[in-house]
């Protein structure tokens, strides 16, 4: 069996996303199992060079993980031809010029997202790729969750019958004094890209356009709850970015969706993220991993009395959905269908203009928080 070498370089590793997601539990195991099968029955092997701004911090990676390869020199990298690929899972506000240059050099490009910081650049940055010819793709990880997966098997089954409503809950309370910190202090920082909003928007776009419906309009308030946080080295700064966000989506076919996003509400989920589909025939709860329905015929017909306890144990009365395969890590799965997207020519349509999408509906978020309205969401081309 032919085994490929494809070189990736991997930029900006060394953060929490970057270190577990993508290079633990995406690459290294897509190592571990023999690399990704390609449809003519070969195989293609990633081999990752890992590069950001600190030597020391890359070389410990790298000896953790047994790997060879790391460099500070982004330049020299994109120089040499043996490596097709570039990955960039830097902070936001830098992910533009490592874009650039890649493009730029012939690389292939898979980026985390969002992939810029404003409309304006982001979909500058998908016809650079388009024109240069490369291969480019945004992660969408969400669409590969095991809860999610369920709940698009529902909805192509024709389940709910005709969609009506849409809920998503999503956040947790990140600690203000946390030691280590529980998230970068950048993400608190609007003047470094920070942002709830920029941030799960991005998620929450491609997860109603592809699952639901396309997003039509929306109308969003963005609210700093917390002040004051303490940094990576224990000092207190000032938050200038919004850390909660509730918005109101209509959907095409006059769905209405409504998301809560915050980094400041405790849980009382089962899951960090819950999402709820109600149709004419039945309703879902998807979340992260589990997924359960209630058939019209299964409902209970519910009484409004406050003056006796309640009879009725309501989540009871829903019903697991089943995996049929067994469930994979998100960011893997999508990784795998990006190898063989460059290997193969195998088909990708999660690429920099879909990401363009998410940086889009943050910004008119954005706006209509600014301007108390309801903006509509224009189609991008």
């Amino acid at each position: 069996m032919t085994t490929h070498r494809i070189g990736v370089i991997m930029n900006g590793v060394t953060g929490r996303m970057g270190t577990r997601q993508h290079l633990v539990r995406s690459i290294l195991a897509i190592r571990q199992q023999g690399g990704v099968q390609l449809p003519d029955g070969s195989r293609v092997m990633p081999d990752p060079i890992l590069v950001g701004r600190n030597a020391g911090r890359l070389e410990a990676l790298a000896r953790e993980y047994g790997l060879a390869r790391w460099s500070t020199d982004l330049a020299a990298c994109l120089a040499n031809p043996d490596d097709r690929v570039y990955f960039d899972a830097q902070t936001t506000s830098l992910r533009e010029q490592g874009l650039r240059a890649a493009i730029a050099a012939g690389k292939h490009i898979y980026c985390e997202k969002p992939i810029a910081t404003d409309l304006a650049t982001a979909v500058d940055l998908a016809r650079l790729a388009k024109r240069a010819g490369v291969k480019n793709g945004v992660v969408q990880d969400k669409l590969f969750l095991p809860g999610l997966v369920k709940l698009r098997r529902l909805v192509s089954s024709g389940f709910f019958g005709r969609i009506i409503a849409v809920r998503g809950e999503f956040g947790y309370w990140v600690l203000e004094d946390a030691q280590p910190v529980q998230r970068p202090s950048w993400n608190y920082k609007a003047e470094e890209g920070g942002g709830i909003i920029l941030d799960m928007f991005a998620h929450w776009r491609y997860v109603l356009d592809e699952l639901i419906a396309p997003v039509q309009a929306l109308s969003c308030l963005g609210v700093r709850h917390i002040e004051q946080r303490l940094d990576e080295q224990g000092r207190p700064y000032t938050c200038t970015a919004e850390d909660a966000a509730y918005a109101t989506f209509a959907l095409a076919g006059g769905i209405t969706a409504q998301f809560n996003s915050s980094w400041c509400v405790r849980v009382y989920r089962d899951e960090l993220l819950t999402i709820q589909v109600d149709g004419t025939e039945g309703s879902a709860v998807a979340g992260l991993r589990e997924c359960r329905t209630q058939h019209r015929v299964n409902t209970p017909k519910a009484i409004w009395n406050p003056d006796i306890a309640n009879p009725l144990r309501f989540r009871d009365q829903w019903l697991d959905v089943p995996d049929i395969t067994e469930p994979d890590n998100a960011f893997k799965v999508q990784w795998e269908l990006f190898l063989r997207h460059v290997a193969s020519d195998t088909p990708f349509p999660w690429d920099l203009m879909e990401g363009a999408k998410g940086v889009q509906l943050a910004e008119l978020a954005r706006q209509s928080w600014q301007e108390r309205r309801w903006v509509d969401v224009p189609e991008l081309r």
